[in-house]
C-alpha cells in the first residue's frame, strides 16, 4: 500500500521516544551526582534542577511529536475501528496533551516532594490526570483491539504490555528498596513512551 504524507508524520511517534530517551540521558549529564537508579525522571526538569533547561527542552519537544502522532492517529483510526479502539486512541491523545501541557506549567519546586502549590499540581492534578486517563485508555484499546481478532489483536497485546508496565511502577516503589525508586519508576514513565512509539509504527503501517 502506497504511503500517505499523514503515514510518514506518524513515525512523529518513535521520534517523540527518542527525545524522552535524550531528556533523560542528556539531562543527567547536567545535573552532577544524579542517580537514575535512586531519582525520579521528574528531578531532571525540577524548576531548581541543573539540567532543567536542557531536560525540559528536549520534554518539551518530546510532547510536541507525541501529541502530533495521536492527532493523526485519531484521523486514521475514527473512520476504520471500533468504539473501543477509538475511544482508547482519543483518550491516549487526550492524556498526551494533559501531560504536555501539564507538566510543562507544573513542573516540580525541587528534587523529590517539597510540597508546594507547583508540586501539588504536578503529583496530584497532573499526574493523577495523566495516569487514570493513561490507564481508560490502554484497557479501551485492549478491549476493542482483541475484538479485531486479526487486524488489532497485536496492538492489543502491546496496550496489555504497555499496562503491565504501569502498574508495576507503583507497585515496585513499595516492594523495592528506596535505592531502586528510579528503575521502578521508570517502569511507568516509559510504559506511555513506548506505546506511543508503537501507535506512530501501526499509523505508519495504516491502520485500517
Amino acid at each position: 500500500m502506497k504511503k500517505k504524507l499523514i503515514n510518514w508524520f506518524c513515525l512523529s511517534g518513535i521520534v517523540s521516544a527518542l527525545f524522552y530517551l535524550l531528556h533523560d540521558i542528556v539531562g543527567a549529564q547536567y545535573y552532577p551526582g544524579y542517580d537514575w537508579m535512586k531519582q525520579a525522571v521528574s528531578d531532571l526538569t525540577a524548576a531548581d534542577a541543573p539540567s532543567a533547561a536542557v531536560a525540559s527542552g528536549l520534554a518539551q519537544v518530546y510532547g510536541i511529536f507525541a501529541i502530533l502522532c495521536c492527532a493523526l492517529m485519531c484521523i486514521l483510526i475514527q473512520k476504520c475501528a471500533n468504539k473501543s479502539l477509538r475511544i482508547g486512541v482519543y483518550t491516549f491523545a487526550i492524556m498526551n496533551v494533559i501531560s504536555g501541557v501539564g507538566y510543562s506549567i507544573f513542573p516540580l519546586s525541587t528534587e523529590g516532594y517539597a510540597g508546594t502549590f507547583q508540586d501539588v499540581m504536578h503529583v496530584y492534578v497532573v499526574t493523577a490526570l495523566v495516569v487514570i486517563s493513561s490507564i481508560i485508555a490502554l484497557v479501551l484499546i485492549a478491549i476493542g483491539g482483541f475484538k479485531e481478532k486479526n487486524q488489532y489483536s497485536s496492538l492489543a497485546i502491546w496496550a496489555v504490555i504497555a499496562l503491565i508496565f504501569m502498574f508495576a511502577g507503583p507497585i515496585g516503589i513499595n516492594a523495592m528498596p528506596k535505592t531502586y525508586f528510579g528503575v521502578v519508576e521508570r517502569f511507568s514513565t516509559y510504559s506511555a513512551v513506548i506505546f506511543n512509539a508503537v501507535l506512530g509504527v501501526y499509523g505508519f503501517k495504516q491502520i485500517r
